[in-house]
C-alpha cells in the first residue's frame, strides 16, 4: 500500500503547476479562500505550502494584504540568473566527473521528452520535462546542499518560464541549445558545457525581458 501524500505537499505541487503555467500571474494575490476550495483542503495546508514557496522567493507576503506571486524586475532577473551561473557551473565541474553512461542515456530520454513537449506547443509539460533535464545533470554532482540551492533559485523565476516558453521561436531556440549542451556533455568538456548553459541562461533572460519586464 503506497503512503498518503501529506495535504500540504499536494497543495503545494498544485500551486507549483499554477505558477509555472502561468494561472497565478506575477504581481497577482492569491486569494486564499479561493484556492482552498478549488483544492478542496482547508486553509492550513495551503498556508503551510504558500510558507514553502515564499521561502524560496516564488510568493511574497505583504502585511495585512497576503501572499502575492512575485513579480521581478529586470535587476532581479539578472541577479538570480548571475548567481544560478556560478552555482551550476559547480554542479557541472563535479557532475560530468562522475557521469556514466546510464547518465547520459538517462539525460538523452529527458530531452526528448522536452523537444517533443515542445513540438506539441504543450508549455507546462516542456517546463516539468526541462527542469527534470536540467537537474539530472546537476543531481549527479551528488551535492544535495548545492542541488537545493539551486532549485530554489530556479523557483524565484518559475513564474516567467511559461511566458518565455510560450513563444514558437524561443522552443525552437531552446530546443537547439539543449542539443548542443547534450553534445557538449557527451564529450566531457567542462568548460564546454558551461559555456552553453551560460548562452542558454543569457538567451532566456533577454527572452523574458522582451515579453514581460519593464
Amino acid at each position: 500500500m503506497s503512503a498518503r501524500v501529506p495535504a500540504s505537499a499536494a497543495v503545494l505541487a498544485q500551486l507549483r503547476q499554477a505558477i509555472a503555467t502561468g494561472e497565478l500571474a506575477p504581481g497577482q494575490q492569491v486569494i486564499q479562500e479561493s484556492l482552498a476550495a478549488q483544492f478542496g483542503v482547508s486553509r492550513v495546508p495551503l498556508r503551510e505550502a504558500l510558507q514553502v514557496l515564499e521561502g524560496e522567493g516564488q510568493v511574497v507576503h505583504e502585511p495585512n494584504r497576503g501572499y502575492f506571486i512575485t513579480e521581478l524586475s529586470m535587476s532581479d532577473l539578472v541577479e538570480v540568473y548571475r548567481i544560478r551561473a556560478l552555482l551550476e557551473a559547480e554542479a557541472v565541474r563535479v557532475a560530468l566527473v562522475n557521469l556514466t553512461q546510464r547518465d547520459i542515456n538517462e539525460l538523452e530520454s529527458l530531452l526528448s521528452l522536452v523537444d517533443q513537449a515542445a513540438n506539441a506547443s504543450d508549455v507546462s509539460a516542456m517546463i516539468a520535462a526541462n527542469r527534470r533535464f536540467h537537474f539530472r545533470l546537476f543531481e549527479a554532482a551528488a551535492l544535495p546542499r548545492l542541488t537545493r540551492m539551486i532549485a530554489s533559485l530556479w523557483g524565484a523565476t518559475e513564474v516567467y518560464r511559461s511566458v518565455y516558453y510560450g513563444a514558437d521561436l524561443n522552443r525552437e531556440r531552446v530546443s537547439d541549445e539543449h542539443s548542443r549542451i547534450m553534445t557538449a556533455i557527451t564529450s566531457g568538456d567542462v568548460e564546454l558545457v558551461i559555456n552553453e548553459l551560460d548562452g542558454h541562461r543569457e538567451h532566456a533572460i533577454e527572452g523574458i525581458s522582451a515579453l514581460v519586464l519593464p
